[in-house]
């Protein structure tokens, strides 16, 4: 490469070096090289070729690399040769220059030389001027070359800076640089590194976050190019699968098979055969170029390039990959010997020994900490064995742990490698084939041990025995001294000679061996090895042993924990807190430094359990429920108040603090480090513990085999239970420091107010939580030591998780299995998480992590996060002694019901061991089919032995169906179901679901590597989760939060299914009700504005309106209700949830849409029907009108001669006008008035004493008979009629003296009474008719005849006169308000009287303008106008109703969204006004109090928002004169174009407003005289303006209008509205159903209950009222009487009590709104007087309650509502 060759170029004789490339070669020249080179040639110049216009990396490498060889000084000797292939190119150079400021810097560095010419350099013209330049270059320089003295001046410099670094860092060489070796190799390291990173793309640095994301890389390709190497490389390494060291890269591996082109092939047999003998060694350059990148360098460059997080996970995978693990590593780039401490903290290594007395004991411990012995391997010079590879054999041959050079992946060369320390433990397993008796290390230094001399220094110092390979000794080597000094060292030294054949000798007595390699049986060699490693190794003082961390101590070297400021302020912290602990007993530690998590918790868990499951403690069939609740309550708040109050150790408090105060990254620095040494700290108890325990179990167990030992065997398992706490006690990690976090928040949070001590709020504890969260640590979702799930904290993180996130979509991905059967590893190797996987660290209760979706995956799946569910093993033995199925199935249904897939995780082949796990999941799944959840679920058999055979398998996947459907049969009984096969429960198949994995190990344990099979079936696993996941959406973070409270509180019940509330899917169908709402109001409001249209039409003489008009006028806004309802169901964020619902709320929106038009058609033919009924009365009318309009006319030419005095025109008129109508309506009598309670008491006083019906009319009692708490005034019992026994306090309906039957029965026929007279008075046809006393007959005769009916049923007692004539007087009140209405308008519709009186104002204007000589045109005009107001008046009124009610919907919160919104304001305004009548009428009448509420919020409007309305009104007012100006000049032009009369126009006058007043088509005059119609249509318009100003100023003020003229008030609109829906009552409390829809398919529900004593319920046999909530007792053991009959019935089972009760669904709850029982304490005195019952006895009202405000009470509501 550096050979000199001679050229001439024109007439030059020109010597030239070609360097092209050197820089980029693995081959850099040695110093010596180019010494020799300058020192022989006087250089000229050094030409730097450039493409021109670029300037790539490598060219920046290259002008680096000759100046740092030679010295700043080349750079005057640089002429910069920019080639080019096209010649325009070369013609903007200086513009090209001027492009790129770094090359224009390169050139003013080289003094501005620099030339152009061809690429192929063939233009003698260039060449030619090339040759000038470089003479110019030589003058330039004063006709000096680049020679010797300048080289050695650039030597001595890099001499001198070399040693000053050395100085500077302390160490003292004890002879001068040398100019050779190590600068020489660092450099070329360096250079080596620079480009092998270049290629393998890892620029910038690794980041760990990157590579645990989910990703859609695939990981199984034995092949990988060379950018994708890292990404491979690493994935498979998290899979803990081995063959990450068995890569190839393609590239280089295509490269290498492809050089031999066709034509080198031989064609000719002999010559083929020939070649045999050739000589086949290759030129070293052409081999370099071919040679492929060594696995072990890009390992190395990947580790170089992780950040310290990833660093350590690799080394830890490496550990469980059971490869070596590099120790001491040559940085490249500083030249520097680092030491990766802090990426062995997490390895722990077991191992177990055989002690002095044969017995076998086990150890763990982390290998930072570990003191075993340490055998150096060494070699100097080059060998011909691979000294890796006889390490190997040494320690596992069925495993190379060290790579060595016959490993696939290796290479000849290798750069990064050299001087590498690699360090692997050998783990004996306790049994005879032990290659070694105690856990030895094994150090590898790579490379020349010669030039590698500080690692060696280390190894040699801290080995227990070396072993150093060499070709052979010559004592002029410079190895032989070192040898010699180790020879005389006193520790043992195995020299082994690779050029020798001779076996083991031993030179010096169990200190000093040789041995020969040569052509010599390996086994041989490794026993002898082997021997002599252990001779030595016994020969070794204890003095030897090797401690990991003890390196740290050694010089020369850069340990990573101590550069690394965040790792050392993480550790410095996180020592600060375990100082605290020194000389503490581990078993008290967590007592004494985590108080509020230890019997305090497990207490309150203990009584919140209770408290939802009344059975569980000490409740008898006659105590008071609620007041065992509130003293329950109050006890869990004491317990809260105690942890509130404890002290808040230092330790918790440095731990906050830090937390608190950091950055990201020392966060996780300060976590690990905290892991770290609690692991630590509890190791060695732990340990010993578990020894102890072990020991006690086998006593316990030899007991069992022998008779009569009860006695014994009771202390020794008393004894055990002792140890297993002390266990439990000791256990101290990580995740307990985080639950007396939890603990802390949540009693903070129940006492409301900051803990003692603590620095910073208690509400920004949850943010702590979620930020490590996002770090990648998991966070405990049940405390496994409380089989609890802290509730508040969960909640709280998760709210910080979506603060700091966004509402994101996760997948929430769970495993469940029995204990110790590989959840936790598998869900690591999965997704490289870090779940506890240790034995004597297994998983408790569950745990939660985030997984990332990387967003090139995010196009695949649609959530942004996979959300693992770790959780502790069922059947777990530290659950021994307690209800481990009860346990076992809160567990599974609770994991089951969070994943979208649930991980069936099953250990071995043994069909046995599978029954128990698989009825609880099967049962588990059976659940969630009952509640509507619809998890998937895939089986997972783990330690299969032989996956490959597929007929065992189609046999295994044949089993367990067999299995899963013989588990449904009696998961099916205990569930009370019928179900036979598991695929009836959830969508499953058999072939696909299930997947066989490996045996982890590959081999036995403790050196056995992971079974890569293993890591191929977990990501063929992977493969399948994220293909059926590619099909869900996941659920977002707050519904995830939901889930997790609705399955808890229903878990925390007895009967799960029954206890079941689904609040994501509540809160969704909340906001649907209100979407429906809005669509609802649409149809309405549109539908109403059509009714106005279509009464214009009647009312102006179109006495046919078909349906399909209707349809056509609602056509547009169906539609859009449609569109909008589709696309709130297609893309809302719960579409998913939505669809269940989405058939039955289109199908309603249609019937919705059907009754409108029905209802809008029926209401069209009545008023046909009023318009027919009064055809005779409109024609007689309009024939007075005309008679009116003439004489008016003749008067005023009569009296036009008398003068137009006002006055005296009046009076006459009045005069004449009094005579007009009375000769009109002579013989038409007038519609008298009536009196609906004089009908009423004549009536009813045909059949009872008219002294009685008065005296009960002016007594008013009538007014309360259907909301009266008793009936006992009214009901008479029959002789010989005594009470039903009594069987206990069980509740039952109302009274106190009579059979509540009774009372029930009574009150039945009131509401039955009531309904069917409601009936009756809508048939009545008032309107058309007017007001008859045989209505009030008809009412009166159905309530008589509906009394005597039931009397005939009943004839137990008998109803007294008072209560028939209360009822009559009752209904017929309710007929007077209706009949009174409906009377004034037909009086004022059909009394010709009161008609023509109205129209007196218009006349006498007709009469005084004739008087005033107005002209016919002008006087009809004027008569138009007046005709008009009145219509234009009542369309305002009508308009403005609607606009009024629909303003109101969006501006008054209680009317703004769906009933039950409503129903919250209405319970808030009741608690205000405290009005206990108003209370009793909402609980017994609610449909009528919501309809009183909605019109005093009306009303309240009217006055509040004057302003509003006023304004509404005058736009309407205001656009109606728009339209009508409008129609008189579309009018005007139409008959103009006709050439048509006055006739004609205003017949075309009054069609065109057909749709918009009530305007007949008949004028009083005739019109043909009118022939300037462009007159008529100016002057009505001005007087329409006129008019319109006029009534503009007549409404200034709200007082001005009048809403009861309007036909719909805006109070009757909302009414319709929010009361077409369900008004069901719960059959216990009276709560109202809140579905939207009236007769909607499927249970009442309600969100909260009441008490049910507010609706009367007592004790039976007492006089008390009850207190229980009725969400309560239905988890009881109580009963109750249903239908206050004779008969019990369990509370569980109450629907089976009847209809009434059987539609009802009422989830155990013991969340009831603080507001019910605020309205107990406050109107007790009411509701016991209105009973005539009691709080008292078993209804003694809980001292609790009472501390219950006004503020609690409608606080709650808000939140709960």
């Amino acid at each position: 490469m550096t050979v000199l060759i001679k050229r001439k170029i024109l007439e030059n004789h020109v010597s030239v070096i070609n360097m092209i490339g050197l820089h980029e070669t693995d081959l850099n020249p040695s110093v010596q090289v180019i010494r020799h080179l300058v020192k022989e040639n006087e250089i000229h110049a050094f030409i730097f070729v450039l493409r021109l216009g670029q300037l790539t990396d490598v060219d920046k490498m290259g002008i680096e690399w000759l100046q740092r060889m030679f010295g700043d000084k080349v750079l005057s000797f640089v002429m910069i040769l920019f080639t080019y292939e096209r010649e325009e190119e070369c013609d903007n150079i200086i513009d090209e220059l001027k492009k790129n400021p770094v090359l224009e810097k390169l050139i003013e560095k080289c003094g501005q030389n620099y030339h152009i010419c061809s690429k192929k350099m063939n233009n003698q013209s260039e060449m030619r001027e090339l040759m000038d330049r470089i003479r110019c270059l030589f003058i330039d320089n004063k006709e000096q070359c680049y020679i010797i003295e300048m080289y050695n001046t650039v030597l001595e410099d890099l001499q001198n800076n070399e040693y000053q670094s050395d100085k500077s860092s302390g160490l003292v060489r004890s002879q001068p640089l040398q100019t050779s070796s190590q600068s020489e190799k660092g450099g070329k390291q360096k250079l080596f590194a620079e480009q092998l990173m270049r290629k393998l793309h890892l620029e910038d640095k690794l980041k760990t976050a990157d590579f645990l994301q989910l990703t859609g890389h695939s990981e199984s390709h034995e092949f990988c190019t060379v950018e994708k190497f890292a990404q491979t490389f690493l994935k498979k390494l998290l899979m803990m699968d081995y063959r990450a060291k068995c890569i190839k890269i393609k590239q280089n591996y295509e490269q290498n098979h492809t050089q031999q082109t066709e034509n080198e092939l031989c064609e000719d047999v002999e010559d083929d055969f020939n070649t045999l003998f050739d000589e086949t060694a290759k030129p070293a350059g052409e081999t370099d170029k071919l040679e492929s990148i060594h696995l072990m360098d890009a390992q190395m460059a990947v580790f170089y390039c992780a950040d310290s997080s990833l660093k350590q996970l690799m080394v830890t995978k490496l550990s469980q990959c059971q490869f070596a693990l590099p120790l001491l590593v040559p940085n490249p780039f500083t030249q520097k010997i680092e030491f990766p401490l802090w990426t062995f903290r997490q390895i722990n290594k077991s191992w177990k020994v055989i002690d002095v007395k044969g017995q076998t004991f086990s150890k763990t411990q982390p290998v930072y900490k570990a003191e075993t012995p340490m055998v150096a391997f060494f070699r100097f010079g080059s060998v011909s064995s691979s000294k890796s590879q006889l390490i190997n054999s040494l320690i596992n041959e069925k495993h190379n742990t060290f790579f060595h050079r016959n490993c696939p992946g290796s290479s000849r060369s290798r750069e990064l490698m050299d001087g590498v320390v690699e360090i692997a433990w050998y783990c004996p397993s306790g049994e005879e084939t032990d290659k070694f008796p105690d856990c030895v290390a094994f150090c590898n230094l790579h490379g020349d041990a010669g030039e590698n001399e500080k690692q060696l220094n280390i190894l040699t110092q801290m080995a227990s025995v070396n072993v150093v390979i060499l070709p052979q000794l010559n004592r002029n080597d410079n190895s032989t001294t070192k040898i010699q000094n180790l020879y005389k060292d006193s520790k043992p030294l195995i020299c082994l000679f690779t050029e020798s054949d001779s076996a083991l000798k031993e030179i010096r007595k169990g200190k000093k061996y040789k041995m020969g390699l040569k052509d010599r049986n390996q086994s041989d060699v490794i026993e002898e090895l082997r021997g002599a490693i252990q001779n030595g190794l016994s020969s070794s003082d204890s003095s030897s042993l090797f401690k990991l961390e003890d390196v740290a101590d050694k010089s020369h070297i850069t340990v990573d924990e101590k550069i690394d400021d965040d790792c050392r302020k993480g550790k410095d912290a996180a020592e600060k807190m375990m100082s605290l602990l020194k000389n503490k007993d581990l078993t008290e530690i967590k007592e004494s430094f985590l108080p509020c998590q230890g019997k305090l918790w497990h207490q309150w868990c203990l009584k919140n359990k209770e408290l939802h499951r009344p059975t569980l403690g000490e409740l008898q069939k006659s105590d008071n429920i609620e007041k065992k609740q509130s003293c329950k309550k109050s006890e869990m708040l004491k317990i809260r108040e105690l942890q509130h109050t404890s002290v808040l150790s230092e330790f918790i408090q440095i731990f906050i603090r830090e937390l608190n105060s950091k950055e990201r990254n020392e966060i996780t620095y300060f976590l690990k480090w905290i892991g770290i040494l609690l692991d630590d700290f509890t190791t060695e108890t732990l340990s010993a513990l578990h020894h102890e325990y072990d020991k006690k179990w086998s006593t316990v167990l030899d007991l069992k085999k022998k008779p009569d030992k009860s006695q014994q065997m009771k202390g020794e398992q008393d004894e055990l239970e002792r140890i297993s706490e002390k266990l439990q006690a000791a256990t101290f990690g990580l995740e307990h420091i985080l639950r007396e976090i939890s603990q802390i928040y949540e009693s903070c949070s129940s006492v409301k107010k900051n803990k003692k001590n603590l620095k910073l709020n208690f509400s920004s504890l949850p943010g702590l939580a979620a930020k490590m969260m996002m770090s990648g640590f998991p966070l405990e979702l049940m405390d496994g030591d409380a089989a609890h799930v802290p509730l508040i904290w969960v909640t709280a993180v998760l709210d910080e998780l979506i603060k700091k996130l966004g509402d994101k979509r996760v997948f929430v991905l769970s495993v469940l299995g029995i204990q110790s059967s590989g959840k936790s590893t598998m869900l690591n190797a999965m997704f490289g998480l870090q779940f506890a996987v240790s034995a004597g660290r297994c998983t408790r209760g569950a745990f939660m992590q985030l997984v990332r979706v990387s967003e090139e995956m995010k196009d695949q799946l649609k959530f942004d996060y996979i959300l693992v569910v770790d959780t502790e093993g069922l059947r777990a033995l530290e659950l021994a002694g307690r209800s481990t199925r009860n346990h076992d199935n809160e567990m599974a249904t609770f994991v089951v019901g969070l994943g979208n897939m649930t991980l069936i995780n099953i250990f071995g082949e043994n069909t046995a061991e599978m029954q128990d796990i698989l009825q609880i999941v099967v049962q588990a799944f059976m659940r969630m089919k009952k509640i509507k959840l619809n998890p998937s679920c895939m089986f997972v058999h783990q330690n299969v032995s032989d996956i490959s055979a597929g007929e065992k398998n189609m046999e295994g996947r044949r089993r367990l169906q067999e299995k899963l459907d013989e588990m449904t049969k009696l998961a099916a009984q205990e569930e009370d179901c019928v179900l036979q096969f598991f695929s009836e429960v959830i969508a499953f198949e058999v072939q696909n679901d299930v997947k066989y994995f490996s045996q982890l190990w590959e081999g036995s344990p403790p050196m056995a590597p992971p079974n890569p099979n293993y890591s191929r079936n977990i990501q063929e696993m992977k493969s399948t989760i994220i293909s059926k996941a590619s099909r869900s959406s996941g659920i977002t973070l707050s519904q995830f939060k939901m889930r997790i409270n609705d399955l808890w509180s229903a878990l925390l019940n007895e009967n799960f299914v029954f206890s079941f509330k689904n609040t994501m899917e509540i809160a969704v169908y909340r906001r649907l009700e209100t979407k429906y709402s809005d669509w609802t109001w649409s149809l309405r409001s549109t539908m109403m504005s059509i009714e106005e249209k279509f009464f214009n039409r009647i009312a102006n003489g179109n006495n046919k309106v078909q349906k399909n008009d209707l349809l056509a006028e609602m056509k547009t806004t169906k539609e859009e209700v449609e569109k909008s309802m589709k696309s709130y169901f297609d893309e809302d964020i719960d579409k998913d949830i939505l669809c269940q619902w989405r058939g039955r709320f289109e199908t309603r929106i249609i019937d919705l849409h059907d009754d409108l038009v029905k209802g809008t058609e029926r209401k069209l033919d009545e008023a046909i029907k009023l318009k027919t009924a009064r055809e005779n009365l409109d024609k007689k009318i309009t024939q007075y009108e005309n008679l009116l309009f003439t004489l008016s006319k003749e008067l005023a030419l009569s009296l036009k001669i008398k003068g137009t005095d006002e006055q005296v025109l009046k009076e006459e008129f009045d005069t004449t006008w009094s005579e007009w109508v009375t000769a009109m309506t002579e013989n038409i009598p007038p519609l008298k008035d009536f009196d609906v309670w004089d009908d009423v008491t004549n009536i009813l006083s045909e059949n009872q004493e008219l002294t009685l019906v008065v005296e009960r009319l002016h007594l008013k009692e009538f007014q309360t008979i259907p909301i009266r708490g008793n009936y006992d005034d009214y009901i008479l019992i029959q002789k010989h009629q005594g009470l039903p026994g009594i069987f206990g306090y069980f509740l039952v309906k109302k009274s106190k003296s009579l059979n509540p039957k009774y009372h029930e029965s009574v009150k039945q026929l009131i509401q039955k009474i009531i309904e069917e007279t409601k009936k009756i008075m809508e048939k009545s046809p008032v309107k058309r008719q007017g007001y008859n006393v045989s209505y009030i007959q008809e009412i009166t005769d159905c309530v008589q005849k509906s009394v005597e009916q039931h009397q005939s049923e009943n004839q137990k007692y008998k109803l007294k006169r008072e209560f028939i004539i209360d009822l009559c007087l009752y209904v017929c009140d309710i007929a007077s308000e209706k009949f009174t209405e409906c009377h004034k308008e037909y009086r004022e519709t059909n009394d010709l009287g009161i008609y023509l009186e109205k129209q007196k104002t218009q006349y006498y204007n007709v009469f005084k303008n004739y008087c005033r000589g107005a002209t016919t045109t002008t006087i009809l005009i004027d008569f138009i106008c007046s005709k008009l107001e009145p219509s234009i008046l009542q369309d305002i009124y009508n308009k403005t109703a609607i606009d009024v009610a629909a303003q109101m919907r969006t501006e008054i919160q209680s009317l703004c969204q769906n009933r039950s919104n409503l129903e919250k304001h209405i319970l808030k305004s009741l608690a205000e006004k405290e009005d206990f009548e108003q209370y009793i009428q909402y609980i017994h009448q609610p449909k009528e109090h919501f309809k009183q509420f909605i019109k005093n919020e009306v009303d309240k409007y009217f006055i509040e928002q004057n302003e509003k309305i006023l304004n509404i009104f005058k736009g309407n007012l205001e656009q109606k004169g728009q339209i009508l100006s409008n129609a008189v000049h579309a009018v005007t032009v139409e008959v103009k174009n006709k050439r048509g009369d006055g006739n004609m126009w205003f017949t075309s006058f009054t069609q065109t407003l057909t749709d918009e007043l009530k305007f007949t088509g008949e004028a009083c005059v005739d019109l043909r005289e009118i022939e300037d119609l462009d007159f008529l249509g100016k002057h009505l318009s001005e007087c329409l303006n006129e008019m319109m100003l006029k009534l503009q100023k007549n409404f200034t003020r709200i007082g001005d209008i009048k809403m009861e003229n309007c036909r719909m008030k805006p109070h009757k609109i909302l009414t319709d509205h929010f009361c077409e829906c369900c008004w069901v009552q719960c059959p216990f409390c009276k709560a109202i159903c809140t579905n939207s829809m009236k007769d909607h398919p499927g249970d009442h529900t309600v969100p909260f209950h009441r008490n049910i004593g507010l609706n009367g319920w007592y004790y039976r046999g007492t006089t008390n009222l009850a207190i229980c909530f009725c969400t309560t007792e239905v988890s009881s053991d109580r009963y109750f009487y249903p239908n206050s009959s004779s008969d019990t019935l369990p509370w569980k089972e109450y629907r089976k009590g009847g209809p009434e009760y059987a539609s009802w669904s009422i989830t155990p709850d013991n969340s009831e709104l603080p507001y019910w029982k605020w309205v107990v304490c406050r109107f007790q005195t009411d509701l016991e007087k209105h009973y005539s019952k009691t709080f008292q006895g078993y209804g003694e009202i809980p001292k609790e309650w009472r501390k219950q405000t006004k503020n609690d009470a409608t606080g709650c509501l808000d939140k709960y509502i």
